[in-house]
């Protein structure tokens, strides 16, 4: 019987023929598996979640897709509480179903920060000690005292609050300060195409308070100033603690670089029309 007597029985072929169905059967099975295990080609679009609570991302079926895990919480009043802050993978990511997404969420309790010592203070030293302490510039009220911009009293909701009281991150602190020896005014800062923040902190350095705000378009998150009253007049002195009251317009919808150049252009300095050109 020879080496290749077997290929002449129809038996072998058979079993052959059976060998390779099985083969090719359990082949696709495993990729199959791999393909449902792995989820190959499950593939999404991570969206921007900042802003919503997680309870609104369960109700909008996003658990369903993403498994949300919150990992840190930061305090901001200017957003909803429990909202969240900031997101990763960031939107816009690809990534396939059921992948972890870490959050971090906007705290429901504000953080507890401690009341800096401002007073003898420079007005720019009581600024700068409050931004590092996390609390807000509330208003500034000149009163008479021989020191100019010299910090009198610190108070919260108009009561003197003493160093070391804690306070909640955020609390806005009015500071007393001195009117000087002799009367002085005070110009007018450039803050047309500022933001609110930026605003505020040069309107606060300049000695002015911030008055009423009025938002002109629903978009607050692009808004910048586009009017003040007092008008902005590069000869005009104002008194110190003077209220300015602000106008406000999206920067997405309206042309500040435009507006500035060739509609103020007459009435403000040539190097103020330079530093706009970048509002912050």
């Amino acid at each position: 019987m020879g080496f290749f007597y077997f290929l002449k029985k129809r038996k072998f072929y058979k079993h052959l023929l059976i060998a390779i169905v099985l083969t090719v059967v359990l082949l696709w099975v495993s990729l199959k598996m791999l393909s449902l295990y792995t989820r190959h080609g499950d593939v999404y679009l991570v969206p921007d979640f900042t802003g919503k609570t997680l309870e609104q991302l369960t109700d909008e079926g996003f658990d369903s897709y993403f498994d949300f895990q919150v990992i840190d919480s930061v305090y901001d009043d200017s957003k909803p509480r429990g909202s969240v802050f900031m997101q990763n993978p960031e939107p816009g990511s690809k990534v396939k179903q059921g992948r972890h997404l870490y959050l971090t969420v906007v705290a429901s309790m504000p953080e507890k920060v401690v009341m800096p010592n401002l007073k003898n203070l420079s007005l720019r030293q009581a600024l700068v000690s409050l931004d590092l302490s996390g609390l807000k510039v509330g208003h500034l009220e000149y009163v008479d005292y021989f020191a100019r911009n010299a910090v009198i009293d610190q108070l919260v909701d108009e009561e003197p609050v003493e160093p070391g009281t804690e306070l909640n991150r955020g609390t806005p602190v009015s500071l007393v300060l001195g009117k000087g020896e002799m009367k002085v005014f005070v110009p007018m800062p450039f803050i047309i195409g500022k933001s609110a923040k930026e605003a505020l902190r040069q309107l606060h350095h300049a000695s002015l308070n911030l008055g009423s705000e009025v938002y002109m378009d629903d978009d607050i998150a692009n808004a910048k100033v586009y009017r003040t009253e007092p008008r902005f007049v590069s000869n005009e002195k104002l008194d110190l603690g003077t209220v300015i009251n602000v106008w406000y317009r999206s920067d997405k919808t309206f042309d500040f670089e435009n507006y500035i150049h060739e509609v103020l252009g007459d009435t403000i300095p040539q190097d103020t029309l330079v530093s706009t050109k970048n509002p912050i």
